[in-house]
């Protein structure tokens, strides 16, 4: 799971395994440390319709739909999104990389546009 944050937008990108392992248990977490102090990013599944999201205790977590992880794991659907109390939020399918990059990509969705290349 990749997280990116850019000003007011949070972006989880979830491998396939990601996709697995959440639809299985509901719940995804990964962590990085700064200086001894980690920041926790999380996917939870809920009964809810939208993405929503909170921070409390160093912990991000993204709150998202079981619906939306079943459209994830069953359809071609690539993600999903929504804005919340000022923040966009975006959750979707990792794909590789189009260009040469030096991260493990052997988890990662085959990109749809690699195909439209070769075609």
């Amino acid at each position: 799971m990749k997280l990116r944050i850019k000003s007011d937008s949070l972006r989880y990108r979830l491998t396939r395994s990601d996709v697995d392992s959440l639809s299985r248990e509901g719940y995804l977490e990964d962590q990085i440390n700064f200086a001894g102090h980690p920041l926790i990013y999380a996917v939870q599944l809920t009964d809810g319709e939208i993405l929503t999201s909170s921070y409390i205790d160093n912990k991000i977590t993204l709150c998202m739909a079981r619906k939306m992880i079943i459209e994830l794991t069953d359809t071609d659907k690539v993600g999903f999104s929504n804005q919340a109390a000022g923040l966009y939020l975006l959750v979707e399918k990792d794909f590789t990389c189009l260009d040469n990059v030096d991260e493990d990509q052997s988890d990662n969705y085959p990109n749809p546009l690699l195909q439209k290349k070769k075609g």
